[in-house]
């Protein structure tokens, strides 16, 4: 049984749960009446067809969810039987006879049976506990225990605040890389730090993202806050790599998803992450030059489309062909007209001064 949090709420199956019972659904409402009335209760979502098997007895009813109907159901003994999508109760009051053989941790009757059914079939399976207000979630062999709320909006402000301290640190390095494009002063150690620091603030955004499941709608501030500092991270990331990657580099996603499957330790290597990139270990980081092809800064430049970017880098080669460049040469790329030239040509001027502007006011 896996025991991270983290790690189980990464799963698409639990994530799949954790929707079906986020704040603010009609289950959730059932389930936290039945918290409240402390009777306990065992749900299962599934197939019906392919989990009778288990059934003994029952009430068969075949009618539309309602967090009420579920409240009051759960005052039997039994189980709840419902659709995998929790819009229709099929069965209420009824007794599970999962394989006794199969290996349970738990010591309650009602988990015991709910973690059974769930590694037995593909249902999800949900005990509520009659007298500790815990309610656990099984799927397949995975357990997860929900998070009292006040508890996950105290992890998902701490969350934030990191990513907030984390994203300014990307910042202030993308800015000094940034200047340094212009200088044409860049080496492999400025692009393995972006790289890095970037990294970090796409986990820390994900942890949000996994504490914004089990939130629901009490999640909307939270996601909002998490949208805003998000903004052009994964989009500069990308052209950051493409910048950069040598002739014989494995290609974008392949760099992407081997630095996501990195340690933290891992990530913290320079050395293991210019690797990733195609870069060969022949000297310091610090002391391998290396010259941005431009999607990066070009992309920073309004309303410049995506294939003209593509189209620009194509005949230029470089960010210093395309900074040397004038208006006419501009002219000649597929997509670039005179007032779109002027607009290049103005935007990378500002952004020159800006860089340079910010990099020596932090010295």
């Amino acid at each position: 049984m896996v025991d991270s949090r983290s790690d189980l709420r990464l799963d698409k199956r639990l994530v799949e749960a954790l929707y079906l019972i986020a704040p603010g659904t009609p289950l959730r409402e059932g389930i936290d009446s039945i918290i409240r009335a402390k009777t306990g209760a065992l749900v299962v979502l599934g197939d019906v067809s392919s989990i009778s098997f288990l059934f003994s007895g029952g009430i068969r009813l075949d009618s539309d969810f309602t967090s009420n109907m579920l409240y009051e159901l759960a005052k039997m003994d039994g189980a709840t039987i419902l659709n995998r999508n929790a819009t229709r109760i099929h069965m209420a009051n009824v007794q599970l006879m999962p394989d006794a053989t199969i290996e349970s941790l738990e010591t309650g009757t009602r988990h015991r049976t709910a973690e059974r059914v769930a590694k037995q079939t593909d249902a999800i399976a949900i005990s509520i506990s009659q007298d500790r207000d815990l309610v656990s979630i099984y799927v397949d062999e995975l357990r997860y225990v929900l998070t009292e709320m006040r508890v996950l909006l105290a992890k998902s402000d701490q969350a934030l605040q990191t990513l907030e301290k984390y994203r300014v640190r990307l910042d202030q390095v993308a800015d000094n890389l940034t200047a340094l494009e212009f200088e044409d002063a860049v080496t492999l150690h400025e692009v393995v730090i972006v790289v890095q620091r970037s990294e970090m603030v796409t986990r820390v955004a994900g942890e949000v993202e996994r504490y914004l499941v089990e939130l629901g709608r009490e999640g909307r501030l939270i996601a909002m806050q998490l949208e805003e500092l998000m903004t052009g991270v994964v989009r500069d990331r990308m052209a950051l790599i493409r910048d950069y990657l040598p002739g014989r580099s494995p290609g974008l996603e392949k760099v992407e998803e081997r630095i996501a499957e990195l340690s933290a330790d891992e990530l913290f290597d320079p050395d293991v992450v210019a690797k990733i990139m195609g870069f060969r270990k022949r000297a310091k980081a610090a002391e391998v030059r290396l010259s941005p092809r431009g999607y990066r800064v070009l992309s920073s430049i309004p309303r410049l489309p995506r294939s003209v970017i593509e189209n620009i880098i194509d005949a230029m080669g470089s960010l210093k062909a395309v900074m040397l460049a004038g208006e006419d040469e501009l002219v000649k790329v597929e997509g670039v007209g005179r007032v779109r030239a002027r607009e290049i040509g103005e935007g990378l001027m500002q952004l020159r001064e800006l860089s340079l502007a910010e990099k020596y006011s932090f010295r």
